[in-house]
C-alpha cells in the first residue's frame, strides 16, 4: 500500500520541492521508500511513497518507467492477479525483461502491451494510480472497482494536483481551499462528503471504476475533463441478474463458498507478515473461517477489547478464534486511548467525517500494525448480502403503512419522539431477554426516532434515504433554505432496480465507497498498514447479484446465505447474537470527558467562522 501525490502545471519552477513537500505529507502512507519523477518541459511531477508488501527489494521503486519507456507510473495498492497477468504477456509474447515481481511493474506492462482500458479490466484489485504518456503527453488518473482507495484531483490557482490525500494537495503553493457548500450540506446530511464531491471548491473525488485523462490544453484552459467508466457496479448487477439465478439454497451457498473462498486466497498473498480482523461477527468469523481452511499454520487474528462491557465484542471473537484454531490476540483498548486519539482525527481524515466508529477503527488498526503488515477484514458483506437492519425493516414497514394516512403517520412520529431515546433503551435493556435474538437491538432509542422521523415518507425509497441518512432533519441546521431541499427523492436513482435491491446497490455505491472504505482506508494508512476486503471482489459481487434478494433476507434475517455457509465451519451458537456494530459510548464521553472540547467546536466564535450554520 502506498501514497501517490502529482501536478500538472505551466509554472515548472521548483517543482522538485513542491513534490516532495507533497509526497512528504503522504509518509504515513508508504514509509519504507519514496521517489518522485519530473519533466520541466511538460509542468508534470509524480511523486511516491511505498509500504512494501510484494518484492521487497529496490524493483519496486516508484515512480516507475515501462519497459518501452513510454509510460511512468505511481501505484497505490495491490493487484491480486498480477502474476496470472504475467503469464498471459508471456503467452502472447509481448512480455517485457522483468526487473522484479511486484504488480507494479505487472500493471505497467500491461498498459504498455494491451491499452489502459483492457489492462484495468483483466485486473483483481484495489489502486488508484496516475500514468503519464510521454508520447501524447497525457496524464491519466484511474481507481479501483469499488473504491476502496482514494483519489483526489483538480484545480486550485491554475495548477492541477492529486493525490491519495487532501493533505498532499495542501502542500501545493497554488492550494486554496476554500469550503463548497453544496458538499457541506451532504456531510450534514450523511454524516461524509459523498460522491464525487470534495469538501474544498474544485476539487473532486474519482469516482469508483473510473479514469479521466488531462493532457496539457486542459490545463492551459483551467479544464476538468469529464471521468469516464471503465466498470460500473449497476452495470454489473444487470449483467448477473441476466445470468442463471441461485436460487436454490444450496447452490447459493455453494457458489458464495467458491467465490469468496477463491478471493480470501487470492488476498492472503504477501511477502510481509499477514493476519485479519476478528470481531466475532458473520463477515469477519467466515473470512476467517475462509483463510483458515487455506492455510497450513494458524491464522493471526485480532480483536479489540474496551474497557467498557457495553462495547466490548472480545469474548465472542475469542470463543470463534477458539473453535477455528487462530492464533488469537485480543488488543486492550480504554477509553482513554480512543479519547486521546480524537485531536488527531482532522489531520487523520482531512475532510469532516462523523461516523464515530472511526475511533476504534484507527485503534484497532493502530494495535494490529504492531503485529503485523496487512490485515484481511469483512467489509462489504452487508451491502452486497443484506445485513442492515433498513434491508429488512423498510420494505416491511412500508408494507404495513401504506394504508396509514400521511396525517396519521405524522401524529405517530409526533408520538414516538415524544418519549426519549435513553428510555427506549432502557426498556430493551428490560424486556431484550425475553425477544428472539435477532430483535435485540442495540441504540433502540436512536433508532426508533431515527424511524420516526421517516415515517413522512411517500415511497419506499423515500423512506430508505431518511434511514440511510445520519441527519434526515439536517435542513433545521443551516441558516435559510438548503441548496438542494429536503425531498424525499434525493437517493431515487437507479431506475432499473427495485425494492432490496435498489437498497443494496444505493447502499454499495454511497454508504460503502463514502463512508465505510473511506474509513477503512485513513485508519489503517494513518499506521501503515494495508487492510484487504475479499468481499469486494468482482466475481464475489457476480455472485451476491445472481441470488435472489428472497433468499438473502430469509426468515426475517439479512445475510441467510452467509450464515448458513459460515455454519459450516463454526457451530450456530457461536454466531447467532444481535449485531453490535463498532461501536463507543460517544454520549457519556461528549457530557464528561470531551465536553470542554465539544463545547469550544460550538462556541459562538467557532461557529461564527460557518455563517450558514444556524448557530442557535
Amino acid at each position: 500500500m502506498c501514497g501517490v501525490a502529482g501536478f500538472l502545471t505551466r509554472d515548472s519552477s521548483d517543482c522538485g520541492r513542491v513534490i516532495r513537500l507533497m509526497t512528504g505529507a503522504l509518509n504515513h502512507r508508504g514509509p519504507d521508500d519514496g521517489g518522485d519523477w519530473i519533466d520541466e518541459t511538460c509542468g508534470i511531477a509524480l511523486g511516491h511513497r511505498r509500504l512494501s508488501i510484494l518484492d521487497l527489494s529496490d524493483a519496486g521503486h516508484q515512480p516507475m518507467r515501462s519497459g518501452s519507456g513510454r509510460y511512468v507510473i505511481i501505484f497505490n495498492g495491490e493487484i491480486y492477479n498480477h502474476q496470472k497477468i504475467r503469464a498471459r504477456l508471456a503467452g502472447s509474447s509481448v512480455a517485457p525483461d522483468w526487473r522484479g515481481s511486484t504488480d507494479t511493474e505487472t500493471l505497467l506492462a500491461a498498459i504498455d502491451a494491451l491499452g489502459l482500458e483492457e489492462a484495468l479490466s483483466s485486473t483483481s484489485g484495489m489502486f488508484a494510480f496516475a500514468v503519464w504518456d510521454r508520447h501524447e503527453q497525457v496524464l491519466t488518473l484511474a481507481r479501483d472497482r469499488f473504491g476502496e482507495k482514494p483519489l483526489y484531483y483538480g484545480f486550485s490557482s491554475g495548477v492541477f494536483l492529486f493525490g491519495s490525500e487532501l493533505k498532499a494537495l495542501m502542500q501545493h503553493p497554488a492550494w486554496r481551499g476554500e469550503l463548497d457548500n453544496d458538499a457541506f450540506e451532504s456531510y450534514l446530511r450523511f454524516g461524509c462528503v459523498g460522491g464525487a464531491q470534495c469538501i474544498f471548491q474544485g476539487i473532486r473525488k474519482l469516482p469508483p471504476g473510473s479514469l479521466v485523462r488531462v493532457n496539457l490544453e486542459d490545463v492551459r484552459a483551467g479544464v476538468l475533463p469529464a471521468p469516464q467508466t471503465w466498470w460500473s457496479a449497476q452495470r454489473a448487477a444487470s449483467d448477473a441478474g441476466r445470468l442463471e439465478a441461485l436460487a436454490s439454497p444450496g447452490s447459493a451457498i455453494d457458489a458464495v463458498e467458491q467465490s469468496l473462498g477463491e478471493s480470501v486466497a487470492e488476498r492472503m498473498i504477501a511477502d510481509v507478515s499477514l493476519g485479519a480482523f476478528l470481531s466475532g461477527g458473520i463477515d469477519s468469523s467466515l473470512i476467517v473461517a475462509l483463510m483458515q481452511a487455506r492455510s497450513a499454520r494458524p491464522v493471526q487474528t485480532f480483536s479489540v477489547g474496551f474497557d467498557d462491557a457495553r462495547y466490548d465484542e472480545s469474548g465472542h471473537a475469542a470463543a470463534v478464534a477458539a473453535h477455528l484454531g487462530t492464533e488469537h490476540t485480543t488488543l486492550e483498548a480504554s477509553s482513554q486511548m480512543a479519547l486521546d486519539f480524537v485531536p488527531r482525527l482532522p489531520e487523520l481524515y482531512d475532510e469532516p467525517f462523523a461516523d464515530s466508529s472511526q475511533l476504534p477503527t484507527a485503534l484497532i488498526c493502530q494495535l494490529t500494525r504492531q503485529h503485523v503488515t496487512v490485515a484481511l477484514s469483512g467489509d462489504g458483506g452487508d451491502e452486497l448480502f443484506g445485513g442492515y437492519n433498513r434491508h429488512v425493516w423498510v420494505p416491511r414497514l412500508r408494507r404495513k403503512l401504506r394504508y396509514l394516512p400521511l396525517p396519521a403517520r405524522r401524529a405517530l412520529a409526533t408520538t414516538l419522539k415524544a418519549i426519549p431515546p435513553q428510555a427506549y433503551d432502557r426498556l430493551m435493556r428490560s424486556l431484550g431477554r425475553a425477544l428472539p435474538s435477532r430483535l435485540r437491538l442495540r441504540t433502540f432509542g436512536e433508532k426508533v426516532h431515527k424511524l420516526a422521523t421517516a415515517l413522512g415518507s411517500e415511497s419506499e425509497r423515500g423512506l430508505f434515504a431518511r434511514v440511510a441518512s445520519m441527519n434526515p432533519d439536517y435542513a433545521a441546521l443551516m441558516r435559510g433554505e438548503p441548496r438542494h431541499g429536503t425531498r424525499d427523492d434525493v437517493l431515487s436513482t437507479l431506475a432499473a432496480f427495485n425494492g432490496v435491491e435498489w437498497m443494496l446497490l444505493m447502499d454499495t455505491l454511497h454508504y460503502m465507497v463514502d463512508d465505510v472504505l473511506v474509513k477503512v482506508d485513513r485508519a489503517s494508512m494513518g499506521s501503515s498498514l494495508e487492510v484487504r476486503v475479499p468481499f469486494l471482489d468482482a466475481d464475489v459481487f457476480e455472485t451476491a447479484w445472481r441470488i435472489p434478494p428472497e433468499e438473502k433476507l430469509r426468515d426475517g434475517q439479512g445475510k441467510w446465505v452467509l450464515r448458513q455457509l459460515l455454519y459450516r465451519h463454526v457451530p450456530q451458537l457461536l454466531i447467532d447474537r444481535p449485531k453490535m456494530g463498532f461501536a463507543i459510548p460517544l454520549d457519556s464521553w461528549l457530557r464528561g470527558p470531551l465536553k470542554d472540547w465539544a463545547e469550544d467546536l460550538l462556541s459562538s466564535a467557532s461557529l461564527a467562522q460557518l455563517p450558514m450554520l444556524n448557530a442557535k
